[in-house]
């Protein structure tokens, strides 16, 4: 379970509590983190690192001493604290002679399919060329506007392990791991070393032993994981400041806690999983369970049309699936009052509106 010896991409995540000493981020421990990314590099694998810090980079370079709440101030800080954040990763991967990119990222860029399929190829290629890709989310825009931001960088590390075909993510965190329950108030706290599926059992753990360090406390974790995991990727969840806590992750060492994945959806689904719906369409029972046997959405099952979509776009399908709609919404509610008058014309009724290829369940 935990032999990686020939696992070739990894996507390392980590968190603003890891980063963070005594309110600052910490810049010596960034180059921990870079002098650990640069061996697997010369092992010949390929890592991409997901991090958090500019907020917290921003707000001490800005001299402010209180907490930072109000939205704009906050991209105030995440505007002048990604180059600060950016500059002390190129200085730390410098020191071992590894290049390094950054790469911003909002939930619309990675919810189209076309600029998605563009970022793929730039970090391919990057890849390709050794270089170590920095992604953060682009705070400076993305900050409580629900079509661009991700929530945190747990689902953000998580939908770039699934949407790129990583092997495995490593999410560094300020706990051992998962406890089925709280390590701080309660002693008898057992670490839970592999995860083998993730049910209701393993996320009401999570809610119960999570943090609310961070923006993303352990249910966000667990959540990402999941995603994660849609795409064949197993996770590491442990604690950040172990000494060469990466290198031993990939080395097999029995740390943290394991999550194995329990399916694999091709890149198209994982892509339509992970996306942001622009609508719902409502069924009925017996949509439903055709949806459900892997059979397409056909007109005469739809009972209901909300919000706006345009052809092509995801939309939410009963709150059980996502896909892929071949019509827009007005459309859509056309066809369906068209469909309503002629009742004996079968061919509209059996209008593939999602395909069973554009169609994925919701775990």
């Amino acid at each position: 379970m935990r032999n990686f010896s020939n696992t070739k991409r990894i996507v390392i995540k980590v968190g603003t509590n890891v980063l963070s000493k005594k309110g600052k981020v910490d810049t010596e421990f960034l180059q921990v983190i870079a002098g650990q990314i640069a061996e697997l590099i010369q092992q010949n694998r390929q890592v991409i690192l997901v991090t958090s810090g500019a907020i917290g980079m921003g707000i001490g370079a800005l001299g402010i001493r209180k907490q930072v709440t109000e939205v704009k101030m906050r991209q105030a800080c995440a505007a002048v604290g990604q180059g600060i954040l950016m500059h002390e990763y190129q200085e730390a991967f410098s020191r071992h002679r590894q290049k390094v990119a950054q790469v911003l990222l909002t939930n619309s860029i990675m919810s189209n399919r076309k600029y998605y399929v563009n970022l793929k190829n730039s970090v391919e290629t990057l890849l390709g060329l050794g270089v170590v890709p920095i992604i953060n989310e682009n705070d400076c825009v993305s900050i409580d506007e629900i079509d661009l931001a991700f929530g945190d960088n747990d689902r953000l590390s998580a939908m770039v392990a699934s949407k790129i075909d990583a092997e495995l993510l490593i999410m560094l965190t300020d706990v051992d791991g998962l406890y089925d329950k709280n390590p701080r108030t309660d002693q008898k706290a057992r670490l839970i070393p592999v995860v083998y599926e993730i049910n209701k059992e393993i996320e009401d753990m999570a809610g119960e032993a999570g943090t609310k360090m961070g923006t993303g406390g352990m249910t966000s974790k667990i959540e990402a994981i999941k995603m994660a995991a849609n795409g064949g990727c197993k996770a590491i969840l442990v604690h950040g400041r172990k000494k060469n806590v990466i290198l031993q992750c990939v080395a097999g060492e029995e740390i943290g806690t394991l999550f194995l994945p329990k399916r694999r959806l091709s890149n198209r689904k994982r892509w339509i999983l992970n996306s942001q719906p622009k609508g719902t369409i409502e069924v009925d029972p017996g949509a439903a369970t055709a949806i459900m046997n892997n059979r397409s959405l056909l007109l005469v099952g739809i009972t209901e049309i909300k919000d706006n979509f345009e052809s092509g776009e995801v939309v939410n399908i009963g709150g059980f699936a996502k896909g892929i709609s071949k019509a827009s919404s007005s459309d859509l509610r056309t066809l369906c009052k068209d469909m309503r008058k002629q009742k004996d014309n079968q061919g509209e009724k059996r209008k593939a509106i999602v395909h069973a290829n554009d169609l994925v369940i919701i775990s």
